[in-house]
């Protein structure tokens, strides 16, 4: 088996490609800290949608996210913006929990699976 990482430094890699899946980091909004949930949630399904082309893939191809929100009661904010951004028939399987993040100023953070 080949795996493939992309974007590495020493503690992680953004994409990982192995055995025909494309594993992505966690993801969370760089510039947009501190903004709405709703304004989070887009910049990182645009992140993940430009990580996922650089490795060879498209989000209709998600088989599997993960999604952290520092306040539960902001899901559907989060929802409406992950729902318009969804392909038709290609729902991922998901969970979504609350938790603190790294940093106050995230209050999103999105990780996803593929196959190529």
């Amino acid at each position: 088996m080949t795996i493939t990482r992309l974007q590495s430094a020493k503690r992680m890699s953004q994409i990982v490609k192995a055995n025909g899946f494309v594993f992505l980091a966690g993801q969370v909004a760089k510039g947009a800290e501190g903004k709405p949930v709703a304004d989070q949630t887009a910049a990182i399904l645009k992140k993940i949608d430009a990580l996922l082309q650089e490795a060879g893939t498209i989000k209709e191809k998600i088989v599997s996210a993960t999604i952290w929100l520092t306040d539960i009661s902001k899901f559907d904010e989060m929802n409406g913006v992950w729902d318009a951004w969804v392909a038709d028939g290609a729902s991922p399987a998901r969970a979504c929990v609350e938790a603190a993040l790294a940093t106050p100023d995230y209050t999103v953070e999105i990780m996803v699976t593929a196959t190529v």
